[in-house]
């Protein structure tokens, strides 16, 4: 049973990079909870049976495949998604890569994806949702950023700036926003334990020196970053805006 704040019926929710993962649990949480879901990602196969999975909780769901490297396809996403179900009242912008680099060793190339992908295609779908919601008076909008956006790590330079930059962006937009009646928050979580995070913190020395600074004693998982956005997409947080929420096990209490 869902607790009348976090019922999520008759809601449409758009969750990016959620083929698996975070975004995956993320969309099966928001539709447990009631909601219709659209997802997207570039690997059709995996969103397929993303969409199986949430039809049986009987709810609607379609997926969109897009390469969000590609500012034009995460436009053309957006577009697509709010013709689907004719509106979008909850967007998780989830979708993220990480290129672990000493900044000696940065690329142009592993610059220009992960901006691409963490940042700006975020900003342009965003943008183009919030239209849609600034006609509707409502709306929910979701950033996944990182304890990597509030704290430095090592061999992380270019992931640290993009998330960083997702929380300014979610500060303005609230500010901007908020008297159309739209929250506008982020997630900052600790090491989730992805396929992402797995290779990212694949060196035992590392990954140790990490586990060690977090107060809980241990890496998050999915369901925990799922948990606190079914928070911020319910009606509960209604009143929560331009907030940053760690869900890092204590990391950047230090």
């Amino acid at each position: 049973m869902i607790f009348p704040e976090f019922d999520m019926s008759d809601k449409i929710a758009l969750v990016t990079g959620a083929s698996k993962g975070i975004g995956r649990s993320i969309a099966l949480t928001l539709a447990k909870a009631g909601a219709d879901i659209i997802v997207t990602a570039r690997t059709e196969e995996e969103l397929k049976k993303l969409v199986s999975e949430i039809e049986g909780f009987g709810r609607r769901a379609e997926y969109i495949v897009a390469d969000l490297s590609n500012t034009k396809e995460a436009i053309n996403m957006a577009n697509r998604a709010l013709e689907v179900f004719g509106r979008v009242d909850i967007l998780v912008n989830n979708a993220g890569v990480s290129f672990p680099q000493s900044a000696l060793e940065v690329t142009e190339e592993a610059w220009d994806t992960t901006m691409n992908i963490n940042l700006k295609s975020l900003f342009f779908i965003t943008q183009i949702i919030g239209k849609g919601m600034i006609e509707q008076k409502r709306g929910k909008i979701i950033n996944i950023s990182s304890q990597a956006g509030l704290v430095g790590l090592e061999d992380h330079s270019v992931y640290c700036a993009s998330k960083a930059g997702i929380i300014l962006l979610t500060k303005v937009l609230a500010i901007e926003w908020g008297k159309y009646g739209i929250n506008v928050n982020a997630l900052a979580p600790t090491v989730i334990l992805t396929p992402m995070g797995e290779r990212a913190w694949a060196d035992s020395a590392k990954r140790l020196k990490m586990l060690e600074q977090i107060p809980i004693g241990r890496f998050g998982y999915p369901e925990d970053v799922a948990g606190a956005v079914l928070f911020l997409a319910s009606k509960a947080s209604d009143l929560v805006t331009g907030a940053v929420i760690p869900v890092d096990g204590g990391y950047t209490a230090r």
